[in-house]
């Protein structure tokens, strides 16, 4: 039975295999596995909700993706949110056109009727993509400094946008960015 769904911003392949290298070292540590184990694929996260209509979100993907160009992105920082789950990300800095997408992306979501919940708002959102869930708390501190070794930042672009259902993750359709035939 699905918990949500989210629509995730995915790398080009030289950046996903940067962030996949990232979930390697922390898996091979034996520090974190999960979203291996869950067949995640890296990404960031543009809006998620328990209550949505898949079918609604798909036309108002496609029509939003074919409008965008693929979107540069730069992961520069190690993070942790404040909550228990002791997740682990990458920052991407947060560029004014990473910003625009992300708030262009609301905008069209509102027009359809589609509520924003509080994260995912425009002038809250937190740009981030996650390495690590679960991150045992005495070990925190081994996965930040292995983490600090990937000489970020680490350089690359956007180029799909999907919807995905969990949980499991299960992804229900992506599109290109700058095109609107499924990716």
């Amino acid at each position: 039975m699905s918990q949500g769904y989210a629509i995730e911003l995915y790398f080009d392949p030289a950046l996903e295999n940067q962030v996949l290298k990232a979930w390697n070292v922390l898996a091979r540590r034996q520090i974190s596995t999960q979203l291996i184990e869950i067949e995640s694929r890296p990404h960031i996260t543009l809006y998620s909700s328990a209550y949505v209509e898949p079918t609604k979100l798909e036309s108002v993907l496609r029509t939003f993706a074919s409008k965008q160009e693929p979107l540069a992105l730069s992961f520069s920082t190690v993070g942790s949110p404040p909550s228990d789950n002791n997740v682990l990300f990458l920052a991407p800095t947060p560029s004014h056109s990473l910003l625009q997408f992300h708030s262009q992306l609301c905008d069209a979501l509102k027009k359809e009727g589609i509520e924003i919940s509080e994260d995912y708002r425009p002038d809250s959102w937190i740009p981030c993509c996650a390495v690590a869930q679960e991150v045992p708390k005495v070990r925190i501190g081994e996965a930040f400094c292995l983490l600090r070794d990937l000489k970020l930042p680490v350089n690359g672009y956007a180029i799909d946008i999907g919807l995905v259902e969990f949980s499991p993750v299960r992804e229900l359709f992506s599109y290109v960015l700058g095109n609107s035939v499924e990716g």
